[in-house]
């Protein structure tokens, strides 16, 4: 009788440890993009995969201290607060290589005085990117040793005090400036533009501490502002493409402003030779309307194919200075007009009304899309979009939302009734 010999199971290694393996194996590189995707948090928590993944996170270029980086579960601001400072000092502390990217966001960062110290710690490494935003408080004064920061191409600042040392001879590197919430002197903010030399995109919300803007910058190219001014003046800057401006400036009442020999509009646009992308918001198209209108500007914006006016249809200047602009703009693409609702909702009755003449020599072989939105659907306003849908021979749609629905039907009816150039253009009409 033959002898029967057990059967040898084969050996299956264990599945965690396959995964462990699997996870351990993978090239550095790899490692390295999976933790960039992370959130420091959960970058930091990685050191349990294996000994390999252990220290991994230390060498991470980018530092990122938010409200996702910091979570307690305690609502008291001073708990949360100290737990941060821990936290920001642990990673600091065993942080090893260079530090490209620092930010510090937090809803509770308010009143930490280590920031003194984290930025010193960062001014003697190469920071190529500082982004701090304390959005409670006082204004933050930041350290001098942040202005020692040599390498940085990007800075960006929320609710903060500039006060620049003597010595401060700009950061001759920066390329992206975001300025929100800040105190500073006028010749401090010219001094600071002027010493970047090479900065090419700019945005500024809500300054204090200086009421006329200029900025000479150029390599500049995006321009993004905000706030309560009475002045804005560019120098140098033709290599403008991109402008947002929605300023509340104080031109006081009934236009109380000497009134300058050179047109605000021809002042303004004479420095973006290059705008591609125009959006004029809040009360700064009143501002470029106090002077005198011409029907167009001196040089025609060649290159503008977007157009974004906040308008208020009741303001004659404000109308005529929106033509102008549109005269000055055959190569326009797209075209937004926003009626300001806080103006629009005034006496219907004007002393003055754009007659036939106003919208004389005005062709737009070019347009294709037109937004409208926030109107009552009075007389001006129905004239515009009259206006726009004769001289449009290549519109493909135009977009009308009113301000309320009180409007909505008598309005509509008037849509129905203009004659289109474009025998392809579509009137969309949104409800409020």
């Amino acid at each position: 009788m033959s002898s029967m010999k057990p059967r040898e199971q084969p050996k299956v290694p264990c599945q965690m440890e396959a995964e462990v393996d699997r996870i351990s194996n993978l090239p550095g590189h790899i490692i390295d993009k999976i933790l960039s995707l992370l959130t420091l948090r959960d970058a930091v928590r990685t050191s349990i995969l294996s000994s390999r993944w252990r220290y991994k996170w230390v060498n991470l270029t980018s530092l990122v201290f938010d409200n996702q980086s910091v979570l307690v579960s305690s609502q008291d601001p001073t708990i949360i607060k100290n737990k941060m400072v821990k936290i920001v000092d642990h990673v600091l502390l065993l942080h090893n290589g260079l530090i490209h990217k620092f930010k510090l966001s937090h809803r509770d960062l308010q009143g930490v005085c280590d920031i003194d110290r984290w930025i010193l710690f960062l001014s003697r490494g190469s920071v190529k990117e500082f982004i701090l935003e304390i959005w409670k408080g006082q204004r933050y004064k930041l350290p001098s040793s942040l202005y020692l920061c040599d390498k940085l191409s990007h800075l960006e600042l929320f609710n903060c005090l500039l006060k620049p040392p003597l010595g401060f001879n700009g950061f001759k590197i920066l390329t992206s400036l975001d300025l929100q919430h800040i105190t500073m002197d006028q010749d401090v903010f010219e001094d600071l533009i002027h010493r970047c030399p090479l900065l090419e995109r700019l945005t500024l919300m809500n300054f204090e501490g200086f009421a006329n803007l200029k900025i000479h910058a150029p390599k500049l190219t995006f321009f993004d502002i905000g706030g309560v001014f009475e002045d804005v003046v560019f120098e140098n800057t033709f290599h403008l493409s991109t402008v947002s401006i929605g300023l509340y400036v104080n031109i006081g009442n009934d236009h109380e402003l000497t009134l300058g020999t050179t047109s605000k509009l021809t002042k303004f646009f004479a420095s973006l030779p290059s705008i591609q992308r125009l959006e004029v918001q809040s009360f700064f198209l009143k501002f470029l309307a106090v002077d005198m209108v011409p029907r167009r500007l001196p040089t025609p914006c060649m290159e503008l194919n977007y157009l974004s006016l906040r308008i208020n249809f009741n303001d004659m200047d404000e109308c005529l200075a929106a033509l102008c602009i549109l005269r000055s703009s055959p190569n326009l693409l797209e075209l937004e007009m926003l009626a300001r609702p806080d103006e629009q909702a005034g006496p219907r009755a004007v002393a003055k009304s754009l007659v036939e003449e106003d919208f004389q020599n005005c062709f737009f072989s070019q347009l294709r899309f037109v937004k409208i939105a926030g109107i009552l659907g009075v007389a001006r306003e129905l004239n515009f979009i009259n206006f726009l849908l004769a001289n449009t021979p290549v519109l493909e749609r135009m977009t009308v939302k009113p301000a309320s629905q009180e409007c909505g039907w008598d309005l509509l009816k008037e849509l129905l009734r203009f004659r289109r150039s474009s025998v392809h253009a579509e009137i969309i009409y949104l409800d409020p």
